[in-house]
């Protein structure tokens, strides 16, 4: 099927031979000589290329290119000037022509003509492939990101409802030991069903703000661990941060074991006091975890009171953060703290 080439020139002779010569070259030549016939001629169809004399009567090929680009038409133009016109010609590029050809009496026109046609016109056709491309990859990641909000939500769920089955096994088992074992695990799921909740429930669904994040986590494992509300109160401070998802999970099983180390250990039983966790921006690219108390202390290398699981797991988590927990002195109670890189993180 010939491409059709919309021909703007007020010289019928030089339309005539444009029909002729680029008729042999396979294209469809529809004549006009001025900006209301070309437009008229757009609103019926929508031509493969656009060929504009820059002299018309009563107006200019500028002109045409302006209203163009106002009604937002975009075509392949090849802007056509006389041999002394660079500055034209460099105007018309400016405003949209894809090309220009400067205008002579000699056989090398047409050919001039016929290439820059080809060339504009696959020029269009690859951009237009590029933004059609462009197009299904957003809409594939909108499906992509949706569908991975729907499983978050889903996840999120579950666990909910596995932590609510562990807390009822708490509320009838007669043993404590069993009791404290159960409300740990209880907690442990809530700070990892916490995490998918804040992904679905945020815009990006890759990364989780984690003020919000550690807001909700530290108040589900008061109300897990410290059932009876006579242990401590926790003082949360927590910078705006983003973290991908994996290293979010990470830092919330890590304030999971030591807050609930700290709400258990920390202080006498039936004594109030604070534990505060600190997530606050330490540098350019890095953050500064730590929890704090004022109880009875506890020291890096003493043999952990419990059976020692958290522990294990902090260190653990630590490590998959590319970090280590660190035990810093204190006069009065205890202070642990690791440094978590921002390098695989996003600051919001």
């Amino acid at each position: 099927m010939p491409q059709t080439v919309l021909y703007v020139d007020d010289d019928l002779a030089l339309a005539r031979l444009a029909q002729k010569y680029l008729g042999r070259a396979g294209f469809e030549v529809v004549h006009v000589t001025d900006s209301s016939s070309a437009l008229a001629a757009l609103d019926n169809c929508v031509p493969s290329a656009l060929v504009l004399d820059h002299y018309l009567r009563g107006e200019t090929g500028l002109d045409i290119l302006r209203t163009l680009k106002e009604r937002n038409i975009a075509l392949p133009v090849i802007y056509v000037t006389g041999s002394s016109e660079a500055t034209i010609a460099i105007e018309a590029l400016k405003n949209g022509a894809s090309d220009y050809v400067i205008k002579t009496v000699g056989e090398e026109f047409w050919p001039l003509m016929e290439s820059a046609l080809r060339q504009a016109i696959a020029t269009s056709e690859l951009w237009k492939a590029k933004e059609k491309a462009d197009q299904e990859i957003r809409l594939g990641k909108e499906r992509a990101e949706v569908l991975l909000a729907e499983v978050n939500h889903r996840v999120a769920n579950s666990l909910a409802l596995v932590a609510a089955l562990i807390r009822l096994q708490v509320s009838n088992s007669k043993s404590d030991e069993v009791k404290g074992a159960l409300t740990e695990t209880q907690a442990r799921i809530t700070a990892i069903a916490g995490m998918h909740r804040s992904l679905y429930t945020s815009d990006d669904v890759r990364h989780v703000e984690m003020d919000k994040y550690l807001g909700t986590l530290v108040t589900e494992v008061q109300n897990s661990v410290n059932i009876e509300r006579q242990g401590p109160v926790i003082q949360l401070q927590a910078d705006s941060v983003s973290l991908t998802s994996d290293r979010a999970v990470s830092v919330g099983m890590i304030v999971t074991e030591l807050l609930t180390n700290a709400i258990k250990y920390a202080y006498p039983p039936g004594q109030e006091g604070e534990v505060r966790v600190l997530f606050r921006r330490h540098g350019d690219d890095c953050v500064l975890l730590a929890v704090e108390d004022d109880g009875i202390g506890w020291r890096d290398g003493e043999v952990p009171k419990g059976t020692g699981l958290g522990s294990r797991i902090v260190k653990s988590m630590a490590t998959t953060l590319g970090s280590a927990v660190q035990y810093q002195p204190c006069s009065v109670g205890t202070r642990v703290e690791l440094v978590v890189n921002l390098e695989a993180a996003t600051a919001s």
